[in-house]
């Protein structure tokens, strides 16, 4: 950006890690786009398979920290045996199980694909959100997505996205035709959404976090509690007219 003079850093890391973990260093290496980047110094940084060894490289797997450092976490409040059990029963109690799935290229540079729980099973398929969003985005006419996964008679669960548009380009049959294809070509045909739903702006937290939680919600008619904790409440009231609009139509 600015002339190409201005870095566009990324980083990877965690309430729980208390600090950066993974990221690149401008003027020291190269970034590359749409990658987090190398762990930083002292950080022993590693994607693993189930059984706790390294994959092959380019191949997913289950991103792991495997030493102590500086700001972890110690435990959770008044809960010793919850702390363990969530981040350290996986494979080892020196090994930090992040939450993240992840891939490694030969130059070591992570890229981090999204949470391992974020997983839509469709027809005994699982597909990461992330990817799926990523690929919406892809799409030249679309500034921001956010997939969920949706009860579904047929294939146990659908995908819906939630779908923001680039400038002046307006909502149409043939758009989600062409974002449903655009997702086929750069995935597969497994990953194409069931639904799309335009949204002018999506639920999301005062960081900027996109709260998938209420989007999971408020697609299969739940109750949504409190949202005063997100940059704007009123985007819900206005998806829930965009979902009741969808259904009608349905």
């Amino acid at each position: 950006m600015g002339g190409e003079r201005c870095p566009v850093v990324d980083t990877w890391w965690q309430t729980e890690t208390g600090a950066i973990m993974v990221t690149t260093l401008p003027g020291a290496q190269k970034m590359k786009p749409g990658i987090a980047g190398t762990p930083l110094p002292g950080i022993d940084v590693a994607v693993l398979d189930e059984d706790g060894n390294e994959v092959e490289t380019g191949a997913q797997g289950l991103l792991a920290i495997r030493r102590p450092w500086p700001g972890m976490l110690r435990t959770l409040y008044r809960d010793d045996d919850r702390y363990v059990e969530t981040y350290y029963s996986k494979w080892d109690k020196e090994t930090y199980l992040v939450g993240d799935a992840a891939k490694a290229d030969d130059d070591g540079y992570v890229r981090v694909i999204g949470r391992v729980d974020d997983v839509i099973n469709v027809s005994g398929h699982r597909l990461s959100t992330a990817e799926v969003e990523s690929a919406i985005v892809s799409h030249p006419k679309v500034a921001e997505s956010a997939v969920i996964g949706q009860q579904d008679e047929d294939t146990g669960q659908a995908i819906a996205a939630f779908v923001t548009l680039e400038g002046s380009y307006e909502p149409s049959d043939e758009l989600v035709e062409e974002v449903r294809g655009h997702v086929a070509q750069r995935i597969g045909k497994l990953a194409r959404p069931k639904r799309i739903i335009w949204a002018d702006d999506l639920p999301k937290t005062r960081s900027g976090k996109i709260m998938r939680r209420l989007l999971r919600d408020i697609a299969e008619g739940r109750e949504l509690g409190d949202v005063t904790t997100l940059r704007d409440p009123d985007v819900m009231s206005q998806l829930e007219d965009k979902i009741k609009e969808r259904q009608d139509e349905d």
